[in-house]
């Protein structure tokens, strides 16, 4: 029983939705998004309530999995195309920095030579200050893959804490050899 996927996606005023088939378009003042749904999986779009309604055509392992999942990502993308997300990115040590420059994002985390992240079409990114990223788009699953793209160019150490990290996240430090004695 898919508790997530029996509810419907509320849809707000001024978003456009398009069911074709497998196919679901959402249009909103931020952009517009589409994914295809799985086989198993039927979207339908009641235009009197403004709801999206998931059903699957069986209760099979996959199909219940793929009920939830697909009525989760309806929702991300009406979020997406309404509000938009966020994801802020903070780094830490002496001389490390980033900057956005012709499509690319600029890091300079150490390294022997500078990292330049190709920007993904549909995502803005910006530097307030050297220190800080701010990646923002309308798609969910993109923001959060430049993010992680953008933090394992190099991870916060537990020793001295520098690295790449999201805004806020706790790093657990460690010890250093001189603690032994």
């Amino acid at each position: 029983m898919s508790r997530i996927g029996k509810q419907p996606v509320v849809v707000p005023a001024g978003v456009k939705i398009g069911v074709a088939g497998q196919t679901i378009t959402v249009e909103g003042p931020l952009g517009k998004l589409s994914w295809g749904l799985r086989p198993e999986i039927k979207a339908a779009y009641d235009e009197g309530q403004k709801q999206i309604t998931v059903t699957r055509d069986s209760d099979e392992r996959q199909a219940r999995a793929l009920h939830g999942l697909s009525r989760a990502v309806i929702q991300n993308m009406v979020v997406g195309v309404t509000k938009g997300y966020e994801k802020k990115l903070e780094i830490v040590g002496v001389g490390y920095l980033a900057a956005v420059q012709k499509g690319k994002l600029q890091l300079r985390v150490g390294f022997a030579n500078e990292v330049h992240l190709p920007i993904p079409a549909g995502l803005t990114v910006t530097c307030p200050d050297q220190t800080h990223i701010v990646i923002k788009g309308t798609d969910k699953q993109m923001v959060g893959q430049f993010a992680a793209e953008a933090r394992a160019v190099r991870k916060p150490e537990p020793y001295k804490g520098k690295g790449v990290r999201y805004d806020g996240e706790q790093v657990r430090r460690k010890a250093g050899k001189a603690m032994t004695k």
